[in-house]
């Protein structure tokens, strides 16, 4: 008796330890946010991706995406420590080493920024600098300020005086024959080809010359330099998923996008992916040879030449605190591109 309770005994500590070694993965899961710059959609999917295939459970982290909006404060909401990681941008981050706010980029998933101008196809402009011949162009206030200045700075016939205010809604561009608009090279071309009913002309400003990164995982400098393996494995896993996204099997993401965003629709997913595939906005330049989110010091100087240029930046701001390479141009994640 004694030896068939000391067996039942050790069965029951062996049942104890089975179930508190499986308990441990998810109590041992680091959670984690990351605020995303807009409503969700295609151009967030490795994200999304990572969340929905478990890849970020993988790399031991339990991952909430907080989704940006009209009415979001996600950029702020970063800077006072409430959210890990922020969907930031280049001019966002050099302006806060300008006021001393220390936060940094780690990895940059859109190697080009997929800003555009829209015109109509038949107002006579075959190419980028055509664009100038037009007498109007509808421009948001940031747009106005950054890239239509560059376009001055690089480009003759750009004048102020072609400067309308954007106010998101295509309706002004489609009544003016002899106009352009500003948009996004995933979105916008799609929508106005649904209400026009005729394919526009649309212009990269990125291969134009234009050169910020965009789409970036951005960080409070306090977290690189304390934990940073969190931040090397929210990073790894977020490439991971990219991979997976726009190589793979991404149902599962594209659901919980419309999840997020219920207006989001299966058409406009799969015109955006199509359209990051082709012109190269999440793989093109150092993410070619080096893998998705790759930051180099040299394309960020270049930005930052271009904003100097403009006068947007003074030239003894140190750009270099507003970014990180150490997490990424490591070719991780290549081997899943199929």
């Amino acid at each position: 008796m004694y030896k068939a309770l000391k067996t039942k005994t050790f069965f029951a500590a062996m049942g104890l330890a089975a179930a508190i070694m499986a308990a441990e993965p998810a109590n041992a899961l680091d959670k984690v946010s990351y605020g995303t710059n807009w409503l969700a959609q295609a151009e967030h999917g490795g994200f999304y991706q990572a969340v929905a295939d478990g890849t970020y459970k993988k790399y031991g982290l339990d991952v909430t995406i907080v989704q940006g909006g009209p009415n979001a404060a996600n950029s702020a909401l970063l800077i006072s420590g409430k959210l890990d990681f922020y969907m930031g941008g280049p001019q966002q981050e050099i302006d806060a080493v300008k006021q001393g706010i220390p936060i940094v980029d780690v990895a940059a998933i859109f190697q080009k920024d997929p800003q555009v101008l829209i015109a109509h196809p038949d107002a006579g402009v075959e190419k980028f600098a055509d664009l100038a011949k037009l007498p109007t162009l509808f421009l948001s206030k940031d747009g106005y300020i950054t890239y239509f200045e560059w376009m001055k700075a690089n480009f003759p016939g750009f004048k102020d005086e072609q400067f309308k205010p954007y106010n998101f809604s295509p309706a002004p561009f489609l009544a003016d024959k002899q106009s352009a608009q500003q948009g996004y090279v995933t979105s916008e071309p799609y929508e106005i080809e649904k209400q026009a009913g005729w394919k526009p002309k649309v212009f990269l400003i990125a291969d134009a010359g234009y050169s910020p990164y965009s789409t970036m995982i951005t960080a409070q400098k306090a977290l690189v330099d304390k934990n940073p393996d969190l931040v090397q494995r929210f990073v790894n896993a977020s490439i991971e998923g990219w991979y997976n996204y726009l190589y793979g099997d991404n149902k599962a993401a594209n659901e919980l996008i419309k999840k997020d965003n219920p207006d989001m629709t299966d058409g406009q997913i799969a015109y955006s992916i199509a359209k990051m595939k082709e012109y190269g906005i999440v793989e093109s330049g150092e993410a070619l040879e080096k893998g998705i989110g790759c930051i180099t010091e040299a394309h960020y100087k270049k930005f930052f030449d271009e904003m100097v240029q403009i006068k947007l930046f003074d030239a003894d701001i140190d750009y270099k605190k507003a970014f990180d390479t150490q997490f990424v141009c490591k070719g991780f994640g290549m081997s899943l591109k199929k």
